[in-house]
């Protein structure tokens, strides 16, 4: 008997798909994932949620360094912020901004640093870049590689 950690919903409770989008703007899964994710196995969940991962994780680098990923761990416990501690630290740094994006002085504190293109960026709108970038990244790949699989009925 094999023993796995159950694979978490990525819903953050903000679907666009019931209003006719492809791509949720709230957890950035496929309408037909969000659709269909109670019926799917582990597998098929892990497939998603490591896909999910790799996406904010490859965004969150292009704005941000982890500089220091056990001190962004201890201060993420210490602040109390959701995250899933088995995901890419990058992953943490996007639950951190979407905690307390407001409320971080100085993110050398946390052991990350901006990339020099954005050293100048509030850490709202570094949040709201991430996020769009991560919008933008799910509907590229879905357009791309889902939707021209897709029967011409339900595109």
């Amino acid at each position: 008997m094999r023993l796995f950690k159950p694979v978490r919903t990525p819903c953050v409770g903000i679907c666009s798909t019931g209003i006719g989008d492809s791509v949720c703007r709230g957890c950035k899964r496929f309408a037909h994932e969000v659709i269909d994710w109670n019926a799917y196995s582990h597998e098929q969940r892990l497939i998603i949620a490591q896909r999910l991962e790799s996406f904010l994780a490859q965004v969150v680098e292009n704005i941000i360094e982890v500089v220091d990923a056990p001190l962004l761990l201890q201060q993420i416990k210490h602040q109390q912020i959701l995250f899933k501690e088995e995901q890419n630290p990058y992953c943490w740094v996007f639950d951190l901004l979407r905690a307390g994006a407001s409320q971080i002085r100085d993110l050398e504190t946390y052991g990350l640093r901006l990339q020099p293109a954005w050293r100048d960026a509030s850490l709202k709108e570094v949040r709201d870049a991430i996020d769009q970038d991560f919008y933008a990244l799910s509907c590229a790949y879905y357009e791309r590689y889902i939707e021209p699989g897709l029967p011409a009925k339900t595109r």
